[in-house]
């Protein structure tokens, strides 16, 4: 781990030796370079003389334990003072002026940097939320994320923070600890993995799940720490049979163990749902050689000594990872007939997988050219351009978090140029990637020579070639997320912009037609769009169906917002029981109002789910039977009848599904039924009856379906999705 075996910050209660902290961090570097991580010591020590952290242990000593992982990182005198004075423009009197005019404009511009940064966390929050961010908020974001464009020792400053706040994040309360463990799963991680610092990455991961899943952390290791005897013996043994094999074939190698991280195990155990018992690279070695030629070598001789683990081996030196990676995998059954991975790679390139952009810090200059460091420079560069694309600094953020992640696939034009796109990518992002404007006139898609739907998900390795029309006329349909025909923020963004730039009367007939549609569906009336136009903050009904035409609003947040005022309609009707008003969840995950402990059913006429608007109806013997509030049994009642209706509506639901009839129209094909239910199936959605009949002079196909859905977002999107099979001619809810 990052500056931790041979730390010299003081561990709780140990006295500051800053003597020796300044000799260890100095040491071999040249005077001017000692002057200035000296001076910038004695301001931070000066600056938070009185102040103290959480854990109740002097703020500099946080300041040391930064600049000291930033020292090992291999990053200059100026990254180190910088490192030193991060907090001291933030948390004490000092001003950045004063920074510049002690310490030149390079250091100040470093601490300027890290202090922008840091503001992620007042916006976070907010945004885990979902709640609408001020102006301020995400101007600081874009700030931040421009601010790494301009100086990459500002990333890795900041990530040596967040790395001290993670280790000593044990004396925050727990919703704290949570908070900062998820921002920097879903920020600080990524971003290290990105720019290569391996070392970073796996730690800052492991902590992290310390405190988002405590119980599957000191799980697995118990589990590791349980069986380390017995694990150092076997990779002794490892060890020993491969510097026996390496010594015969003359090759020169390092052989060592190789720690196996908890948080990889967990997220290994998760993806490939097996049990820990099961994952063959718990026990691992790691082989250092000097040339790729040797790294092929013993990979020869490896698989020679033992029998190679069949779909365990990844060659990322031939295809090196997306923050340019390279290393030989493979897993054996070694001595004793147990699993061992072993990693094979020259010592240049554990160096930069340990340290990654970083090790290549000092030929910036230019003295040495570096391609993996300027494929990463290249990268960063990115940021700049990124935000004249993006409308908000909300949809700039989740670029960047989507750009960052770990996962990519790389797909290949017909002229085999390579383009790397984030994993779950589909042919219309690839399209939107090679050119704005081939996105636009996009009619479809042939991969590996054959047509594919415009959702296809692209695999690494494809060849992909785009079939375009004369005419632009991007679809509406692209922007609907239970489609998924894009995945990449860009291409939304210009698909929007698109549609934006259309004339307003055909995006209002658009979205009346669109929505008009969903309500249909889903058995719903859109009787109260005056009332939703207000509450989304639209000026009338025409600015609302605008919005929802150009892409700007989701159909959902329009199907809540009725729903909401459906169910809130009218006042609770009075009782012939008296008394006085209560509210109780009944049994079924209902709330009746009025009346408490009241055996609660399911109308099967109508069959309501979670947020459709309902009312109860009070049965002879049977307690309240819940129907939806447009059920027609309902609104066929007597008047004598209606004084039995009560107020109900949803309470916390328990885990459970709810039974729906849907209605399919379609032009008749072999699969049909096939297709349908396989739409419900992706879903987990369960089939529990099937009615169809076929006219034998039109050949129209009519389908009723009795399925059970968890709530109405789920009904919603697979109802889109059965609407894009071929052949479908209309598919909704039956009422």
């Amino acid at each position: 781990m990052v500056a931790r075996a041979e730390t010299t910050t003081p561990a709780d209660g140990q006295e500051l030796d800053l003597d020796a902290w300044l000799s260890s961090v100095n040491f071999g570097r040249d005077e001017s370079g000692q002057q200035m991580i000296r001076a910038a010591l004695e301001c931070a020590q000066q600056a938070h003389r009185n102040q103290t952290r959480a854990s109740g242990e002097p703020y500099l000593i946080h300041s040391l334990a930064v600049a000291e992982i930033v020292h090992h990182l291999q990053l200059d005198h100026e990254a180190v003072a910088a490192a030193l004075l991060h907090d001291v423009v933030e948390d004490t009197d000092v001003t950045l002026d004063d920074i510049r005019k002690q310490f030149g404009d390079k250091v100040a511009h470093l601490v300027d940097g890290v202090t922008k940064m840091g503001r992620i966390s007042e916006i976070r929050e907010p945004l885990a939320a979902q709640k609408q961010l001020d102006d301020s908020h995400a101007e600081n974001v874009r700030k931040l994320l421009l601010a790494m464009a301009e100086d990459v020792r500002v990333v890795l400053i900041k990530l040596a923070d967040r790395l001290h706040n993670m280790r000593t994040l044990r004396h925050l309360d727990e919703a704290r600890q949570k908070r900062i463990a998820r921002e920097t799963l879903e920020i600080y991680s990524p971003l290290a993995n990105r720019l290569g610092i391996w070392q970073v990455k796996w730690e800052l991961e492991d902590l992290a799940l310390r405190y988002l899943d405590p119980e599957a952390y000191h799980r697995i290791a118990a589990l590791l720490d349980g069986r380390r005897i017995d694990r150092e013996r076997h990779i002794e043994l490892v060890k020993e049979s491969l510097v026996e094999a390496f010594d015969k074939a003359g090759i020169d190698a390092e052989v060592e163990g190789r720690p196996k991280h908890i948080y990889s195990i967990w997220r290994k155990m998760r993806r490939k749902n097996v049990d820990f018992h099961q994952i063959f690279d718990v026990q691992a070695v790691r082989v250092l050689v000097n040339t790729t030629a040797e790294c092929y070598a013993v990979l020869g001789i490896v698989h020679g000594l033992w029998r190679h683990v069949p779909h365990e081996f990844d060659d990322y030196i031939a295809n090196p990872k997306a923050n340019n990676y390279r290393s030989l995998h493979t897993a054996v059954i070694g001595p004793e007939g147990k699993p061992v991975e072993v990693q094979i790679r020259t010592h240049e390139m554990h160096e930069h997988a340990e340290l990654g952009i970083a090790a290549h810090w000092r030929y910036k200059e230019g003295s040495r050219y570096d391609e993996g460091f300027e494929k990463k420079i290249a990268w960063l560069r990115q940021l700049l351009e990124w935000k004249d694309e993006e409308p908000s600094a909300l949809d700039f953020v989740d670029r960047f978090k989507s750009e960052s992640v770990e996962e990519r696939v790389y797909a290949l034009t017909p002229q085999g140029e390579v383009i790397d796109l984030p994993a779950g990518a589909t042919v219309l992002d690839f399209a939107y990637h090679i050119h704005t404007d081939v996105g636009h006139r996009c009619r479809g898609v042939k991969v590996n020579g054959r047509i594919v739907p415009l959702n296809y998900v692209l695999k690494s390795g494809e060849q992909v070639e785009v079939l375009t029309g004369r005419q632009a006329h991007p679809s509406r349909d692209w922007l609907n997320p239970h489609l998924g025909y894009l995945k990449t923020s860009r291409a939304r963004a210009k698909v929007r912009h698109w549609i934006k730039m259309q004339d307003r009367e055909i995006n209002i007939a658009a979205g009346r037609a669109a929505l008009e549609r969903e309500l249909h569906r889903l058995g719903l009336s859109g009787q109260r769009l005056d009332e939703v136009a207000e509450r989304l903050n639209f000026s009338n009904v025409d600015g609302l169906m605008a919005a929802l035409g150009r892409g700007d609003l989701p159909y959902g947040h329009v199907v809540s917002a009725l729903i909401d005022l459906e169910g809130r309609d009218d006042e609770p009707l009075t009782l012939p029981t008296g008394g006085k008003r209560s509210e109780r969840s009944a049994p079924g995950g209902f709330r009746v109002l009025g009346v408490g402990n009241l055996l609660t059913t399911t109308a099967r006429c109508c069959n309501p789910v979670p947020n459709d608007a309902i009312v109860g109806y009070i049965t002879r013997g049977r307690g309240v039977t819940i129907h939806r509030s447009d059920c027609p049994n309902v609104l066929r009642l007597k008047e004598e009848d209606r004084d039995r209706l009560i107020d109900v509506e949803w309470g916390v639901v328990p885990d459970r599904v709810f039974p729906v009839d849907i209605r399919i129209q379609a032009y008749d094909r072999p699969g049909l039924l096939r297709d349908v239910t396989a739409v419900l199936a992706n879903d987990k959605i369960n089939v529990t009856g099937v009615n169809t009949s076929t006219d034998a002079k039109t050949m129209i196909a009519r389908m009723e379906l009795h399925v059970e859905v968890a709530d109405i977002g789920q009904l919603s999107r697979v109802l889109s999705r059965i609407g894009q099979l071929p052949n479908v001619i209309e598919v909704r809810r039956k009422i």
